[in-house]
């Protein structure tokens, strides 16, 4: 894939939207292009958080450790971004991320990650309602799961 397809890519993430191509194409170029086989884990709980991955094809699994074993919490499939919490919080990995088909990333550094923010301040309010809307599919699961109970 060229570097004006992954462009295209990263254009089509709401956001990236607003981003300028030559911003988009460094950071295409200074990524790592990553290719997972299914079941293979991108990263796992507890792990040191020092990039963010973007789906540029294939589909993975958010999985968090409980008393009982893994509980998927979540799918996330093309032009969706993942592992961006530790970056931002400083904190280890929430969570495990496994692919479950052939997956492939563009892999963002953290310091790639916080140059574009700080570039583009609407990809922060991006970012900002993309983790807030998994908060809130996090509450609706809680809720739902404590019901149940």
């Amino acid at each position: 894939m060229s570097i004006e397809q992954e462009v295209e890519i990263l254009r089509n993430i709401p956001m990236f939207a607003k981003v300028e191509p030559t911003k988009l194409k460094l950071m295409a170029f200074a990524s790592e292009r990553l290719t997972f086989k299914n079941g293979q884990a991108l990263f796992k709980q507890g792990d040191i958080g020092d990039s963010a991955y973007i789906i540029i094809d294939g589909t993975a699994d958010v999985m968090i450790d409980t008393p009982d074993g893994p509980l998927t919490v979540a799918h996330f499939s093309r032009n969706d971004i993942i592992g961006e919490i530790a970056i931002l919080c400083d904190v280890p990995r929430t969570a495990t991320v496994a692919a479950t088909s052939e997956l492939t990333v563009l892999k963002v550094t953290k310091d790639l990650f916080f140059r574009l923010l700080s570039d583009f301040p609407d990809m922060a309010v991006e970012i900002m309602r993309a983790l807030a809307q998994r908060l809130e599919h996090t509450n609706a699961q809680l809720t739902a799961s404590r019901a149940a109970n």
